[in-house]
């Protein structure tokens, strides 16, 4: 399996493609003090969380949006919204923009507007650190006891269905959760036996759960993720802008080096 410092630095690369060092450099829109309503889940980390000491909401897209609206003269109102409704609130104009590691893909495009990608990751089995019964996908999807946790309408769910199972989404062997979150504690508690997981969150867990996991197999595919807007929303073009300048003069990779590498030091 590659580095994840070299996963950080391909992906780097991938979401730049296409801008230039002028393009990113220039002015950025002004949007006069704005408010724009953003919403998450407070469930993934280390993307977005709360922090356990006072219950405020952190993580990587905090981060980064907080640097894109004052960048862009905005300001954000940060709201609450569970996975399996978010997309559709986001849709319908609850909230104008959403981010809760959201793979950019066509389902999702014809729903909603995407930024352009803010990272590329890759899909891994989590599993508990002690787990010897199988070391990848083919000896998981051999043996019809072991259960996989997902959250439904998820990559993660999808990815379990066909890329590890039969792809029936019915299937027993897929334990559905409301949250991320409580997919992983069922794991942790062994209720099921592996949790998919992109390389950022897989690395946010086991950093803040030192010896309860690991991650086993090669990587199940990749994915980039974006946030989502209502359709035709003029915010689209300004973000995507203040995103290039934020890759373009090393924000985006301290903010990895913060989420990814310091914070994971710190548990």
């Amino acid at each position: 399996m590659p580095s994840f410092i070299k996963s950080l630095a391909v992906a780097a690369a991938v979401s730049s493609l296409g801008l230039g060092a002028t393009q990113a450099q220039d002015a950025l829109p002004d949007l006069a003090g704005r408010t724009i309503v953003a919403v998450t889940e407070n469930a993934y980390v280390p993307l977005n969380f709360a922090d356990p000491a006072t219950g405020e909401g952190i993580g990587l897209e905090y981060d980064l949006f907080n640097e894109i609206a004052k960048r862009l003269n905005a300001k954000v109102d940060w709201q609450l919204s569970s996975w399996d409704v978010m997309i559709q609130a986001v849709r319908d104009g609850q909230f104008e923009v959403g981010m809760d590691g959201i793979t950019i893909n066509d389902e999702r495009r014809s729903q909603v507007d995407f930024s352009d990608s803010y990272l590329t990751s890759q899909q891994l089995m989590l599993v508990r650190a002690d787990e010897t019964r199988f070391t990848d996908a083919a000896t998981f999807a051999a043996d019809a006891s072991f259960l996989v946790g997902a959250q439904a309408g998820t990559t993660n769910f999808y990815v379990a269905v066909y890329n590890v199972l039969d792809g029936d989404e019915a299937n027993p062997r897929i334990k559905l959760f409301d949250t991320f979150g409580t997919s992983v504690a069922a794991l942790q508690a062994g209720d099921v036996d592996t949790v998919l997981m992109d390389q950022t969150s897989a690395d946010g867990y086991i950093g803040a759960n030192p010896g309860a996991f690991k991650v086993i197999g090669e990587p199940l595919g990749t994915e980039d993720f974006g946030f989502i807007f209502t359709p035709g929303s003029d915010l689209v073009a300004p973000v995507n802008a203040a995103l290039a300048q934020i890759k373009a003069d090393g924000t985006m990779e301290k903010l990895q080096q913060k989420w990814f590498y310091e914070y994971n030091a710190a548990q």
